[in-house]
């Protein structure tokens, strides 16, 4: 029986229905919640302890949610970089791409948030294989340039000089023709905003400006 202190696999946000695949991610964020140590998001508790879901458990934790009110995206996002866990994110946005054919459910996107460095991560071009599976793809960007990039996300030694490969990321979506493609930033951070977004225009991405108070979606 699942308790408010039980991890959860999948949760609901909104109109959404949230996967938490990982709490790992290259980046230490000074604007997430993990830098307090406290997981818990609207009631749930994404901490996952180590112990990640397998593919099947996110299908069967998913048909579980999914039939118990409407919902109109499902989005793979959680405390953690999802593209850590490529081959489970792909296996089940296929599966969820299959229930939208096959009008399991009535329609809804397929999105995914993720700190743009997943072709690093995955030391492969990951954007075809998520191009055939995901509708949107939101990328938190946060930074106008890279010094400003490092202060913010702290990566970790290996991932030091991402903030290029977050740029090439963006533009490889934009290219690979997703429904949408969103470059975010965290607003009171001390970034300016409008040079954000300028720099996510340039990359052919629209802008999302979200709030410090919930840099979550």
């Amino acid at each position: 029986m699942m308790t408010e202190q039980t991890p959860a696999v999948v949760y609901r946000f909104g109109n959404g229905v949230y996967i938490n695949l990982t709490n790992r991610c290259p980046n230490l964020c000074v604007f997430c919640i993990k830098t307090k140590w406290h997981m818990n998001f609207h009631g749930n508790n994404l901490n996952l302890v180590g112990l990640e879901p397998s593919a099947g458990e996110v299908v069967c934790a998913l048909e579980q949610e999914l039939k118990k009110a409407p919902f109109k995206e499902v989005v793979f996002c959680g405390y953690g970089e999802p593209t850590m866990r490529l081959d489970v994110l792909l296996f089940v946005a296929q599966t969820l791409k299959g229930w939208r054919a096959q009008a399991k459910y009535p329609p809804f996107k397929i999105r995914l948030n993720t700190n743009g460095l997943g072709n690093r991560i995955n030391h492969k071009d990951i954007v075809p294989l998520l191009a055939q599976v995901v509708d949107e793809v939101n990328v938190s960007l946060n930074a106008p340039d890279e010094i400003s990039w490092q202060r913010l996300v702290r990566p970790v030694e290996e991932f030091k000089d991402g903030y290029e490969d977050v740029l090439e990321f963006i533009r490889s979506c934009v290219a690979a023709g997703f429904q949408k493609v969103v470059a975010s930033c965290v607003d009171q951070t001390g970034v300016d905003p409008r040079a954000v977004e300028a720099v996510a225009k340039h990359q052919g991405a629209t802008f999302y400006l979200r709030s410090f108070l919930d840099a979550q979606d």
